[in-house]
């Protein structure tokens, strides 16, 4: 992105995301010389389970500023994202093409839908998390934490308890507008109103998504020294256990993150979405430690297949009819493409 069209675009910005465009056109310069054209990319065998070599990653929508959280609202049957600098979130269906659906939208980042299909999103300008009712009544979820603002809230996930659970980083804000004394991953119980923290060790806590039996909890980190995932073991009581790198991403660091129903991990990357197998839990062959079989693990976070997109991936979502396209939202646009398998629901 070039020097010009980022100063007009930051004019028409609130001070405190000056932040975000400074990071936009930091990254944006690392990765311009590599660009990949958009296309499925095979590593590994077992990427042939998830799509064919020859699918095609489409545009759906171009031309627009900073392209991040998108969802797919199933009981309208559309996509919704927002485009962070423009202060919109977006509504696009098949037929119907593209449509502003809110505006202003706080500079909403991050979407998802609770267990209601209600919108639950990340607000950077106003440092809110927020919920939509079915009547277009939004309802503030939760600004605060111990009397303190937020620091500008990111990305979210619902869990099918109804409790939502957030990364906090201070992104959409100056340095100086900071309160809390750490980027939080945090966890909102149904009916309060000041969230818990479930994690406090994260430079750049980002995106955050649950594999699909919601017993494990993945967190992106996008410190430029970091730039990982870890993965935490969800408690009954909801705490985590765990916290251990389950992959490093590159070029880039990792953003959004989803989960498909068979528990592969989808990264969004300076490349487009990198694919990663879980965890798979295997007993009994032949490994004995003090006389007792030992559980291995194989497979974890292993880099299976790509799937390019033009300019870096900011986010991705699984929508569609049958679940089984992935929405990407990628710095001015946003592409689709047909997968065999389909996404979790949030």
């Amino acid at each position: 992105m070039h020097a010009k069209p980022m100063l007009m675009l930051a004019a028409g910005l609130t001070a405190g995301l000056l932040a975000v465009v400074a990071t936009i056109r930091v990254s944006a310069a690392a990765e311009s010389s590599a660009s990949p054209a958009a296309g499925v990319q095979v590593i590994d065998a077992a990427f042939n389970a998830v799509a064919d070599e020859t699918a095609e990653v489409r545009p759906i929508a171009s031309d627009l500023k900073f392209t991040e959280g998108p969802t797919w609202h199933k009981a309208d049957g559309c996509l919704l994202f927002s485009d962070i600098p423009a202060n919109r979130i977006y509504r696009w269906t098949e037929g119907g093409g593209l449509k502003v659906w809110r505006e202003p939208s706080n500079n909403s980042n991050g979407n998802t839908t609770d267990t209601e299909g209600r919108l639950v999103t990340c607000e950077h300008g106003s440092r809110r998390v927020t919920r939509t009712a079915k009547d277009g009544t939004v309802e503030v979820l939760c600004d605060s934490y111990k009397g303190k603002r937020l620091n500008s809230p990111n990305d979210v996930a619902v869990k099918n308890d109804g409790t939502i659970w957030f990364t906090d980083p201070p992104y959409g804000i100056k340095p100086a507008e900071v309160e809390q004394d750490t980027n939080y991953v945090f966890r909102l119980d149904p009916g309060a109103k000041e969230p818990v923290v479930v994690a406090s060790d994260f430079a750049r806590p980002n995106g955050i998504c649950f594999s699909p039996d919601q017993k494990v909890l993945y967190v992106a980190d996008s410190d430029r020294d970091k730039h990982h995932v870890r993965r935490f073991e969800v408690q009954d009581d909801n705490t985590l256990t765990g916290g251990k790198v389950f992959c490093t991403i590159e070029p880039g660091v990792p953003d959004g993150i989803r989960c498909d129903t068979d528990g592969r991990l989808y990264v969004s990357a300076g490349d487009g979405v990198q694919v990663f197998l879980p965890a798979v839990r295997t007993s009994g062959g032949g490994f004995m430690k003090d006389g007792r079989h030992v559980t291995l693990i194989e497979h974890e976070g292993r880099l299976i297949g790509k799937i390019r997109t033009p300019l870096s991936a900011a986010n991705c979502a699984f929508g569609g009819a049958d679940g089984k396209t992935l929405f990407i939202t990628a710095r001015t646009g946003v592409w689709a493409v047909e997968l065999k398998v389909a996404g979790t629901c949030r």
